[in-house]
């Protein structure tokens, strides 16, 4: 799989899902929370959000206000993390933003079926960042303050202005300046707001659906037509848009849900693990997860892959789908007589596997930009339980052989930017797969290879 949110460890948080699992009879269809694997991952997320080395993630208070059972206090104090990065970053004035126009572009977020979703965040304002203003402006309409409350009212412009600038990006450059799957994000964040959004704005974005934009060299971006999905039911369902728009937003919505019943794999799942709860979302959306096989098909699927959900971020995107809950339900959410019963739960560190294995490494790069399609090839030995990432950073120690690369922090763990000098920029990124050709579900920090597996990371395009 290409780059995807990568998990960083879970094996004791695994023991404790199955044990969970073996006495609680998973649910199968929208309305039916899962009891016990959303109390242990919600109780496990909880107990990652005092990591000092992590700036506070707004999709993760999003998962803790979707919940049905709270911790207030720490809801409290995550919040108010998010406003003081939030609104430290945002308290330039819109002449300053203007003055900012030229300034270089920020990094797009791309799509967990193709690479991850990132949300790094910078010393200074990336330029635009629509996707993470959007999601941060959710998390506010999740804490039930009045839509047009203080410094959310100017936060609110910034989105459309970021929003604006996608679109006049999209026009220039046949994509948005950051990516379909951010603007996607600022369209459905402005929606729940009941803000009105310019019908070029979103007509833009049915373009791309029509012509199939949503996609990337490793097939169909699930992510971005799921979030795209979201917006245009939102829009259809707050009617702020005319009957005649109304219903290309909700052909579009069908088009896309029906590719997805379509295109799921044999396993249940939707792209990838991590695209699968996103799809899902759509399914609740919609009211249509009880009628459709493939939504329960994908509700096993994530029930018996939980163990790929460790990160605080992974967590926030599939907590949401295990309560039954789509995006869409913040704009009608009420905030009177919440439980306050929900406490973390942190795990215990791993333990070390003796003994050692041997795991091939292979790197690829395409025509034309690699005359020599296979760019390193060869065997590395590392310790029993050593991830992708211990692979690398051993395959860096043989010294007749110059292996380097290089990583970027995120808070989905390292993301894999750089092997042999070339970098993953624009619209490409480095796609992690086992031999023969099967991508991976996890990231370069939470993979653990096989003795004898051989692994291949592959320069692609999105």
């Amino acid at each position: 799989m290409p780059q995807s949110p990568p998990p960083r460890s879970g094996c004791f948080l695994l023991l404790v899902l199955l044990q969970v699992l073996s006495s609680v009879p998973p649910a199968r269809f929208c309305g039916e929370v899962v009891e016990g694997p959303v109390r242990v991952l919600s109780s496990r997320l909880l107990g990652l959000l005092g990591d000092p080395a992590q700036d506070p993630d707004p999709s993760v208070y999003l998962a803790l206000r979707l919940a049905a059972d709270h911790d207030l206090s720490r809801e409290k104090q995550y919040l108010g993390q998010l406003q003081n990065l939030f609104h430290r970053r945002y308290s330039q004035s819109l002449q300053a933003a203007g003055q900012a126009h030229a300034a270089p572009h920020g990094h797009p977020e791309k799509d967990a079926a193709g690479t991850q979703h990132s949300t790094y965040v910078s010393t200074e304002v990336e330029w635009p960042e629509t996707g993470r203003l959007a999601l941060y402006l959710l998390g506010l309409r999740a804490t039930c303050h009045p839509p047009d409350h203080g410094s959310q009212r100017s936060l609110v412009t910034w989105l459309k202005f970021y929003l604006e600038e996608d679109w006049t990006g999209s026009r220039h450059h046949g994509h948005p300046l950051t990516s379909y799957y951010q603007y996607s994000l600022g369209v459905l964040a402005l929606c729940v707001h009941r803000k009105r959004v310019r019908e070029e704005v979103i007509r833009r974005l049915l373009a791309a659906e029509h012509h199939g934009r949503f996609s990337h060299a490793g097939g169909r971006a699930t992510d971005t037509a799921a979030v795209a999905a979201l917006a245009f039911a939102c829009l259809e369902r707050q009617r702020v848009v005319g009957t005649r728009l109304a219903g290309e937003l909700r052909a579009a919505t069908l088009r896309i849900r029906k590719r997805m019943v379509e295109e799921q794999d044999p396993n249940g799942f939707f792209g990838n693990i991590y695209s699968t709860p996103w799809a899902m979302q759509v399914f609740i959306a919609t009211n249509t997860c009880r009628e459709e096989p493939a939504y329960g098909q994908a509700m096993t699927a994530v029930l018996e892959n939980l163990e790929a959900f460790t990160t605080p971020a992974t967590m926030a995107q599939v907590l949401p789908v295990l309560h039954s809950h789509s995006y869409l339900d913040i704009a009608s959410m009420h905030c009177q007589e919440e439980l306050d019963t929900l406490k973390p739960f942190s795990p215990e560190p791993r333990i070390e596997v003796p003994g050692n294995k041997t795991v091939g490494l292979v790197v690829e790069c395409p025509l034309p930009r690699c005359p020599q399609h296979q760019l390193y090839s060869q065997s590395v030995s590392v310790p029993a339980g050593a991830s992708l990432l211990d692979v690398l950073r051993a395959a860096t120690e043989l010294v007749s052989h110059n292996f380097i690369f290089d990583t970027q922090d995120t808070p989905q763990g390292p993301y894999l930017t750089q092997v042999l000098g070339l970098k993953a920029q624009k619209r490409s990124y480095w796609q992690l797969l086992t031999a023969p050709g099967t991508s991976l579900q996890m990231g370069v920090a939470d993979y653990r290879p096989g003795d004898g597996e051989t692994l291949i990371l592959r320069l692609s395009e999105w």
